[in-house]
């Protein structure tokens, strides 16, 4: 029977870990964190790349007509206008005239639009992440949130740079 060579002297504590060490037991967590709570969507919830780059587009910019729109997204006005027409069956979308010159039609976001949106931009699952936050202090999170923040802003390469 052979064994394994005994492990590395660990760290008499979490503070006392080297920058390397700390890099990867945050990765292995960071991971593990990732895939117990990621969203689970069915591919039926899924929004096509061209969808979310038209409400991304119109977030960003305001009410546009379909051609400005096509326009800035490089891409024919028909692909966009079917987008659109689809997009808004949805009620994701709306068209409305344009107030300062009626002959213009403009496409916009609905509430449904934008909440849309910020589901598709969530990367985990709120009611997990939740579940989860129910089952630490809140002094516990205080700190995660804090900590999470300042490991962010300590590479952002501006000064004073800091997430929200």
């Amino acid at each position: 029977m052979t064994t394994s060579p005994p492990p590395p002297p660990r760290p008499e504590t979490q503070a006392d870990l080297p920058p390397e060490e700390f890099a990867a037991a945050f990765e292995r967590l960071y991971a593990q964190a990732y895939l117990q709570l990621h969203r689970r969507d069915g591919k039926r919830n899924a929004m096509s790349g061209a969808s979310r780059a038209v409400l991304l587009h119109l977030a960003h910019t305001g009410p546009l007509t379909v051609g400005e729109a096509a326009k800035h997204l490089d891409r024919a006005q028909s692909v966009v206008s079917d987008i659109v027409t689809q997009l808004e069956s949805k009620g994701l979308l709306a068209r409305e005239a344009d107030p300062a010159d009626r002959r213009r039609t403009l496409v916009w976001l609905t509430p449904e639009g934008r909440t849309a949106l910020d589901r598709e931009r969530s990367v985990l699952s709120a009611d997990l992440v939740t579940a989860a936050a129910d089952r630490l202090t809140p002094a516990d999170r205080a700190v995660l949130l804090d900590t999470l923040r300042r490991l962010v802003a300590a590479d952002d390469p501006t000064p004073g740079g800091e997430p929200a």
